[in-house]
């Protein structure tokens, strides 16, 4: 793999781990904590070995928040908390610096205190830069962001680059590369504006059975295309 050709940043929606914890038996519940403690702490170190610079991964949309029970929104919330504290020190030990996008402010203040705990700690590592994406939807950005620009724009014209400054993800760069697990074949709003040029994979593998060996393949997938960016 030529380092040069490899993407700077790879974004993940991670479907299907109650999907596969039915399959197995199990509560919605084990599906998430092997997603959060095994399938998830596995991919970063992949991402380190690559060299990839940035990674984003999409834990929570607004949506989850209504249309699934409070007590699977309590139970991923208790599994992030859970997932901060046993694992800042060894984040912080391997250069990854935490940043999230996403509406904070409606998170219970506990979830808040933890992820600006974790962000203020890791906030000088240049190694690897982990977001997590919590209460996070595209359209919501979008209105965030134009409500900041009303807010503090003075400036009689809009450009792109202007807008982009006031994004959830101001300081990273946009997704080279977005994986979709569980075998659904839509964006459901995830990073609208940063994904214009980004290549898709869709898999059908359900997230907590996404490998390290699979998110290679990706990236195996994603070297062998022809990226114009509308040229």
């Amino acid at each position: 793999m030529s380092k040069n050709l490899l993407p700077k940043h790879i974004a993940i929606i991670p479907d299907g781990n109650r999907r596969w914890a039915k399959s197995r038996g199990k509560s919605a519940l084990e599906g998430h904590k092997f997603a959060i403690e095994q399938t998830m702490s596995k991919l970063f170190d992949t991402i380190q070995e690559l060299e990839i610079p940035f990674c984003t991964i999409w834990l929570l949309s607004p949506e989850n928040f209504v249309k699934r029970s409070k007590g699977e929104v309590k139970n991923l919330l208790f599994l992030l908390k859970f997932f901060l504290k046993k694992k800042i020190k060894e984040l912080d030990r391997k250069g990854i610096r935490l940043k999230v996008i996403g509406n904070m402010h409606d998170l219970p203040k506990d979830i808040q205190d933890e992820l600006n705990k974790a962000i203020e700690t890791t906030k000088s590592n240049s190694k690897t830069t982990i977001t997590f994406a919590i209460n996070y939807g595209g359209r919501d950005e979008i209105i965030r962001t134009i409500n900041k620009i009303l807010k503090n724009n003075k400036s009689d014209s809009l450009n792109s680059e202007t807008f982009s400054e006031y994004l959830d993800t101001k300081e990273i760069p946009d997704p080279d590369l977005i994986i979709r697990t569980g075998g659904e074949k839509r964006t459901s709003g995830f990073l609208p504006w940063q994904s214009e040029y980004s290549e898709y994979i869709f898999l059908d593998t359900l997230f907590p059975d996404f490998t390290q060996k699979a998110l290679r393949d990706c990236v195996d997938e994603y070297l062998k295309r022809m990226r114009r960016f509308g040229k």
